[in-house]
């Protein structure tokens, strides 16, 4: 683990921001990473302005600060274009650390399941295609002698290298200084107000989020993710979430492995998927979450997952924004109370049927079940069946990818519920 100088939750509020030429709040001069991390990127970087942009220094600079000896890079790319794979091979260059970047010019759909939508065409699931990028980002485990610490996942966010340190080694830290977690999560924003990732974030009670500005979280059964992140902690106790820039405990991802400590009984290796119903989705970056979760005993409310979200790293879709986010958090919480009556106005969290299901229980459920011809077409119904650990992820619905699409057109494209 690292031995580097941690920081107690409000010294965060105090520390220097890090640039390129500067070493931050972190004692470089006495850290000592000890840790093997594992990086993780799936990317789309049409035009290269990631790769050769300040995302690109940014990741080169983290490569740095936790030692090249120290760190695997695994970066996979498809469909960005000449321009993106020019750039990206560019940045391989600079690389110091091992490292696996894969470019596919274009990704093969054949390879994935196909689902029949009513009407009776085949399509490919979004989530399926999503947990599939990411999981080849992954593949370098599955040969790799080193058994890895952290693994710490990527987005296309803007990011300070120190607080990717902060992530990794000073989230919920025990009497000796070592970050004790399942995952951890960065805040990600779009503006420099709005949490994004609202798809895959949970609060530990599996309620969805409320309106998308601070705390955040609502009041719902209790609030305690809410009260967490108003007490001001840098483990706020959640169910997922995903921030665009995560650290996991490797030991979940990597082969056989046996772990040091006794995680619950659960299945190695765990990857990215998607939920099994046709319509019912649910982010593979929550349910990845739900796979490595610790469960609670002999039916116990559950009240640590060991998941959390750490407030005090944030990171940003652009720049500007990016360079904001110090100025807004100064005064963010007397966003609470509005917030409050504002997501109780619109009825938020919004209502989720399998919120509160227990993995292994029998439970009743609406799925769809389709009819004997083939053709896609089916209805509603209501059918008894083990639930799964993931019911709190999900929400009705189903997302398609687009396979020809035209210039201008999304990726992706919802297919109507049946009534």
């Amino acid at each position: 683990m690292s031995s580097s100088r941690l920081l107690h939750p409000d010294e965060y509020e105090l520390e220097t921001r890090s640039s390129a030429d500067s070493q931050g709040s972190f004692n470089l001069d006495e850290a000592d990473f000890e840790s093997q991390v594992f990086i993780a990127v799936s990317l789309y970087d049409r035009g290269g302005k990631l790769a050769q942009g300040q995302w690109g220094s940014t990741v080169l600079r983290l490569i740095d600060l936790l030692g090249e000896d120290n760190v695997f890079l695994s970066i996979y790319e498809n469909d960005s274009g000449p321009e993106g794979e020019s750039a990206l091979r560019a940045l391989e260059k600079q690389v110091s650390s091992n490292k696996s970047v894969i470019i596919e010019e274009h990704f093969d759909l054949s390879n994935l399941p196909r689902v029949t939508i009513p009407g009776g065409s085949k399509r490919t699931k979004r989530i399926d295609y999503l947990a599939e990028v990411r999981n080849r980002a992954l593949r370098p485990l599955e040969e790799s002698k080193t058994q890895y610490d952290k693994l710490l996942y990527i987005n296309d966010v803007l990011f300070d290298p120190i607080d990717a340190l902060h992530l990794l080694f000073s989230t919920n830290v025990d009497d000796n200084g070592i970050a004790q977690y399942r995952a951890a999560c960065a805040v990600d924003f779009s503006n420099p107000f709005k949490f994004y990732d609202t798809y895959a974030t949970r609060d530990v009670q599996g309620y969805g989020m409320g309106l998308p500005f601070f705390p955040w979280f609502t009041s719902a059964g209790g609030g305690q993710s809410r009260r967490d992140v108003l007490a001001g902690k840098d483990a706020v106790r959640v169910r997922s979430c995903w921030g665009g820039m995560v650290a996991f405990d490797a030991r979940f991802f990597q082969g056989d492995a046996k772990p040091a400590v006794d995680m619950g009984g659960e299945q190695f290796p765990v990857r990215f998927r998607s939920a099994p119903d046709l319509f019912w989705e649910a982010s593979e970056c929550c349910l990845i979450h739900a796979d490595i979760e610790k469960p609670p005993s002999n039916g116990d409310e559950i009240v640590d997952t060991g998941i959390y979200m750490n407030p005090f790293v944030r990171v940003a879709y652009d720049g500007r924004t990016l360079s904001w986010l110090r100025t807004t958090r100064r005064f963010e919480k007397l966003y609470s109370f509005i917030h409050d009556i504002g997501s109780r106005l619109v009825g938020m969290p919004w209502f989720n049927p399998r919120r509160s299901e227990v993995g292994g229980q029998a439970v009743e459920e609406t799925v769809w079940v389709p009819n004997d011809k083939g053709d896609g077409d089916g209805s509603f119904q209501t059918v008894t069946r083990i639930a799964g650990n993931d019911g709190y992820c999900g929400r009705r619905g189903l997302q398609v990818i687009v396979e020809h699409r035209k210039e201008g057109q999304d990726g992706f494209e919802s297919i109507p519920v049946p009534t």
